[in-house]
């Protein structure tokens, strides 16, 4: 019997390597993709859009807050991959008692880097995940940001607006890619556009998930704050930990680039 820890601290117990898994995590579903285990993955969520045939291909077994549990028992997962941020605890300690479930707890680059690792390790492929794990470190390695840091907001709902705080995964992105989030409050908080502009961000960024912004929604903003820069960002970049990080360093450069063109 192998015994392994999960990012909350919790041991997990697994007599064999995983060979029926179901991910209720979006960005880790697409790891595991990336790691080679198409036949061992049973399950997700409806929201784990990546890779795309998967949605066909795989039982679908709800969202990331609330899942079908019986279809999860038909299933006979021999692991299940959660969040602690993502997946609501009433459901996950329903869904320890089917059988050894991780929890991830991804808070910056570092935790995303041990959950991967730590993942590879489970499910017997920490040669795909180690070297993964390079490539992800080398293309941040390789990125060119400026010495002077540009102010955002980082707006990620509507009605009420919401914000990537400090302490979380994005905020630490926008921070490796050369950004500076002038939010000082932790976690996801609600605070008016007003007094966002207040803080005099340079530029606003406007995530497309999980609130589908689009350049309709900066028109509308633009007629109430003509002075303020609005920008729609690809939300997957900077809010989903795994392998998407790899694809990070050079979209950062591209919207620097276009950045900097903007203001000449």
């Amino acid at each position: 019997m192998a015994i392994f820890q999960d990012q909350i601290g919790n041991s997990i117990e697994l007599n064999t390597r995983p060979k029926r898994i179901i991910s209720l995590v979006p960005s880790i579903t697409e790891f595991l993709s990336d790691i080679n285990l198409d036949k061992e993955v049973v399950g997700i969520t409806k929201f784990c859009v990546h890779p795309k045939t998967w949605l066909k291909e795989k039982a679908v077994l709800g969202g990331t807050k609330q899942q079908h549990i019986d279809q999860i028992k038909d299933l006979k997962p021999d692991l299940i991959i959660a969040n602690k941020e993502e997946n609501t605890k009433d459901y996950v300690d329903q869904l320890a008692d089917i059988c050894p479930i991780y929890v991830s707890e991804v808070n910056d680059f570092d935790s995303s880097i041990e959950m991967m690792l730590s993942i590879g390790k489970i499910t017997d492929k920490e040669d795909e995940s180690n070297r993964l794990v390079e490539y992800i470190k080398k293309e941040f390695d390789s990125l060119s940001i400026p010495n002077q840091q540009t102010k955002v907001a980082y707006c990620i709902w509507k009605n009420p607006w919401m914000w990537a705080g400090s302490a979380n995964y994005i905020s630490n992105m926008l921070e490796l890619c050369g950004f500076k989030n002038v939010i000082d409050i932790h976690r996801y908080p609600e605070i008016s556009m007003d007094d966002i502009i207040n803080k005099k961000p340079e530029l606003v960024f406007l995530s497309s998930e999980p609130f589908p912004f689009k350049e309709e929604h900066i028109s509308e903003l633009k007629k109430q704050y003509p002075n303020t820069n609005f920008k729609i960002v690809d939300g997957e970049m900077f809010s989903w930990y795994g392998s998407r990080m790899l694809k990070l360093p050079n979209y950062a450069q591209l919207l620097l680039s276009e950045i900097e063109s903007e203001t000449i």
